[in-house]
């Protein structure tokens, strides 16, 4: 599949994904908008209610008190009106005499009248002409009746608010009735949540508050107590609901673990689409290395072949300098064979992301001295040098010898790849003991690394942008390689550099008795 394709399904996924993801988000926000404004609007019509309650408790007070004074008053009325009417009293005397005149007894008779008229109905006649008339008219009556009353009802309700007014709010309130009120009213409007509530005045100075009252000023709810007060007497009531954003993202529960399954879904598309470019960029690379391989074997088997060829010539066998260069031929095409082959098993085992080491005691002095020689013909035919100070008193360490060795010839090997083209290369080897280690250091006065890109040289596949040069071939695995081996080793590498100045690795081993 070529790689404009996988970037147009992987965009096409990807925005299809994203596009997916806004569309829950937008929908979770739309249904906690409208669950939020549909509980504003529950507090607020339940505040309310209470509000009017409270209200009609407190006309219904005053109007009970003042009815009770009025029925009062009328009994002490009526009793005066009964002292006062006029009474007539009639006093007679009478006695008793036998007859012979003489006074049995005597005694005498009270008698009292009132003056007042008998309350009786009166009949009232009507002087209409028929019954149709006389209806009208008692409506008429009535309708007069009700606007007298309604008018007297309507002063008496004025004069008892206006009284109330005038009590602060502590003596018009019992708060406990209101509490009453409000949980009535929001369970009435499918409320059942827990709440707290405060009064305060005008001026927000609080007149009551719950033993427990907790509030945040963003999602308090106030309403104003007795809406006709003035408004020097106008109070409120602040309900707070502790907790309103878990009562009302409880309606959008059901929505998160459809979004996180499309996280899931977009991360693994993600990931996937990363493994298929990596395994895309690896198939290019082993293409490219078998095909570089290819050409690199054929050189040495090329010249190895004719090397033999030449030796089975009863001639060169006579001149021993001639034997000796075509053996130092076949040796040197050997050794070219060899380094490729290491190749080969360094990417195999990148692909397997392990390797089995075959460690054993080994003195790296000897092995880096070896290494050394075999590398210095490849330095000096490019005119450079290559020193070795293997100072370290104590040398042993317990390492695999063929990957160790293979370390260090990367070591040398970028060293000679990435030389100043103007300028002879100069190699220096160092090897001492520090803080009961084994140091190893390999300096050169190449073209050195930039600071961003250091912290990058032990990455895979990660090669250092070297300009307009196109004489370096490689895959960007000698230095990852080297990071892993020492790793395994237990061991730490790390690179000290300047641009145009050189480049100096620092290899810390462990010694063998540290084992």
């Amino acid at each position: 599949m070529k790689k404009s394709t996988i970037w147009i399904l992987g965009i096409v996924m990807g925005l299809s994904f994203l596009s997916l993801l806004y569309l829950q988000v937008s929908y979770i926000e739309e249904m906690v908008k409208m669950r939020r404004g549909q509980f504003e609007e529950n507090v607020n019509r339940s505040l309310g209610k209470a509000v009017h309650n409270l209200e009609l408790v407190e006309t219904k007070k005053y109007l009970e008190k003042d009815v009770a004074a009025q029925e009062r008053a009328m009994q002490l009325s009526q009793q005066l009106e009964q002292q006062s009417n006029n009474r007539v009293i009639e006093h007679r005397q009478y006695t008793v005499t036998s007859p012979d005149g003489t006074m049995l007894s005597s005694f005498e008779m009270k008698t009292v009248t009132n003056s007042r008229p008998s309350n009786v109905p009166k009949v009232t006649f009507s002087t209409g002409k028929n019954i149709a008339q006389t209806s009208r008219a008692l409506q008429e009556i009535l309708k007069e009746r009700y606007v007298y009353q309604r008018a007297l009802l309507d002063e008496v309700v004025y004069n008892i608010l206006y009284t109330a007014s005038d009590k602060p709010l502590k003596e018009r309130i019992n708060f406990k009735q209101l509490d009453h009120f409000l949980k009535s009213e929001l369970f009435n409007n499918g409320i059942d949540l827990p709440y707290h509530f405060s009064v305060t005045d005008r001026d927000g100075k609080e007149v009551y508050r719950c033993s427990d009252y907790i509030y945040n000023d963003e999602k308090v709810y106030s309403r104003l107590l007795f809406e006709k007060d003035p408004p020097a007497k106008m109070g409120f009531v602040n309900i707070f609901f502790p907790t309103m954003d878990d009562y009302i993202f409880s309606s959008v529960r059901f929505m998160i673990p459809s979004l996180i399954f499309t996280l899931v879904l977009l991360v693994t598309f993600i990931f996937t689409i990363y493994i298929i470019f990596r395994q895309k960029k690896l198939t290019e690379i082993k293409n490219d290395f078998i095909n570089n391989m290819t050409h690199e074997f054929k050189t040495p088997i090329s010249t190895i072949s004719l090397a033999a060829q030449m030796l089975n010539d009863p001639a060169v066998a006579k001149s021993p300098v001639m034997f000796k260069h075509i053996s130092g031929v076949i040796n040197d095409e050997t050794k070219r064979l060899r380094f490729q082959v290491e190749k080969v098993l360094q990417m195999s085992m990148f692909e397997r992301q392990s390797v089995t080491l075959k460690k054993k005691e080994v003195d790296a002095n000897e092995l880096i001295n070896g290494v050394v020689n075999t590398f210095r013909l490849k330095v000096e035919k490019c005119g450079g040098t290559l020193e070795a100070e293997l100072n370290a008193e104590d040398p042993v360490i317990f390492v695999d010898e063929m990957h160790f060795t293979n370390v260090i010839f990367n070591l040398l090997d970028n060293a000679v790849k990435y030389k100043k083209p103007e300028g002879d290369i100069a190699l220096k080897v160092k090897t001492w003991n520090e803080s009961g280690k084994l140091y190893i250091s390999i300096e050169d006065n190449g073209i050195g690394i930039k600071k961003e890109n250091l912290k990058k040289i032990f990455d895979k596949f990660y090669r250092v942008h070297t300009g307009n040069r196109h004489d370096v071939k490689g895959f960007g695995l000698g230095l990852a390689y080297v990071k892993k081996i020492i790793t395994d080793h237990k061991g730490t590498i790390r690179a000290e550099s300047e641009l145009n100045v050189g480049t100096k690795f620092i290899i810390v081993l462990p010694l063998f008795k540290d084992e």
